[in-house]
């Protein structure tokens, strides 16, 4: 029986792509924005399906105004790769040449006047051009105009996001098999990265191994350090398999750990199990950072917890939505995010553990689902 990591997954349809590209430019509408301009990142992967060979000074531009069939335009070099996208039928795909104003070929597609909102990643060149031929329009991130364009997984997203976690889980299982005494920070990390290409991901985002001291730093980068008898460890590692992102982070222990090792680690489980009881539709993002918040600052540890409690996933392994202060949006059946409150004791060590879960109609479901205990390796 194959695993959820190893089965074969149904493809993005051309009808996928059309009813995100509707869908986006009604929001769109419905925001008061004049249409979208969506240039070569993560929004024009999830609304078309398109990833140009290259990013370049060139423009590449989707082009969605309420009312009026999707237009990409791209380099003519360019043209035949943008064609055989899976959601190229339901667009226009208009080809400029090298010496021409690919501008002025955009205004001819969007109305002069309005609001625009542009992808997070646009060039500054691109969006200077844009006002030069449409001096009477202003713009807008998707980012923060949209914060909920790509938040809401269709069930081929979700099946992509199980797979992803799935594939990160069995990544766990075998490196918790390998020794760690004796060895690199950078030897554990390139192992983790091994398993996870050969559990079918097609690009390795983050491997962090945080030994002991470096456990303290959330973002610690595998370095030299020789990890040692009585270190606690974070392994917190991800990437992307089949378009769509995993990250998962578990805390382990090389030989026994002491007593407040255990009681740290214990509290950080007891903080992202609350949080994973809180998520249903309705709930506020901030109240998932609250609820993980409140168990480890009544704990003692409060200071120690010194980032937002989750992110969003999808075709990037960061996005919104964020489960941080501040961030009042619902939740909302399909969204998919990480809970990973943590402790950071510097000089010390630090614990860590992570899940990507979905938003459901009647609560939260895991789709990383290996053990949280302290887990001791050799």
């Amino acid at each position: 029986m194959s695993t959820p990591a190893e089965q074969q997954l149904a493809p993005m349809t051309l009808e996928d792509y059309a009813d995100r590209m509707s869908r986006a430019a009604r929001t769109a509408a419905d925001a008061g924005l004049a249409g979208l301009v969506v240039t070569p990142g993560p929004d024009l992967v999830h609304l078309c399906g398109y990833r140009p060979p290259a990013v370049t000074e060139r423009l590449t531009a989707l082009l969605l105004v309420p009312g009026r069939t999707p237009r990409l335009l791209v380099p003519l070099l360019e043209r035949p790769d943008a064609l055989a996208a899976t959601g190229a039928g339901a667009i226009e795909v208009t080809g400029w040449t090298d010496g021409g104003d690919p501008y002025r070929t955009a205004a001819e597609t969007l109305p002069p006047r309005g609001r625009y909102g542009v992808s997070d990643e646009t060039w500054a060149v691109h969006l200077l051009g844009l006002q030069r031929a449409l001096p009477e329009t202003s713009y807008s991130a998707i980012g923060e105009a949209l914060p909920m364009l790509r938040a809401v997984k269709d069930t081929h997203e979700l099946q992509r996001l199980a797979s992803a976690g799935a594939a990160a889980d069995a990544t766990y299982e075998e490196i918790v098999r390998v020794r760690f005494a004796g060895r690199r920070e950078r030897d554990i990390a390139a192992d983790l990265s091994e398993l996870l290409l050969r559990h079918g991901h097609s690009q390795v985002d983050f491997t962090v191994v945080g030994s002991g001291p470096n456990g303290a730093n959330p973002h610690h980068e595998a370095g030299e350090r020789v990890i040692e008898e009585g270190d606690m460890v974070v392994l917190d590692f991800g990437g992307l398999k089949d378009g769509y992102g995993s990250d998962t982070t578990r805390t382990v222990h090389v030989g026994e750990p002491t007593k407040e090792e255990r009681e740290v680690h214990a509290i950080v489980r007891e903080a992202q199990q609350a949080a994973f009881e809180a998520v249903r539709p309705g709930v506020a993002c901030q109240e998932i950072d609250r609820v993980a918040r409140r168990v480890i600052t009544d704990a003692g540890y409060g200071e120690y917890f010194i980032h937002r409690t989750g992110h969003g996933i999808g075709v990037t392994t960061h996005e919104p939505p964020y489960m941080a202060e501040g961030e009042e949006l619902p939740l909302v059946p399909g969204m998919c995010f990480s809970i990973e409150p943590g402790i950071y004791l510097p000089g010390r060590f630090g614990v860590r553990i992570e899940d990507i879960v979905t938003c459901t109609e009647t609560g939260g479901r895991r789709l990383n689902n290996t053990a949280r205990e302290l887990r001791v390796v050799a």
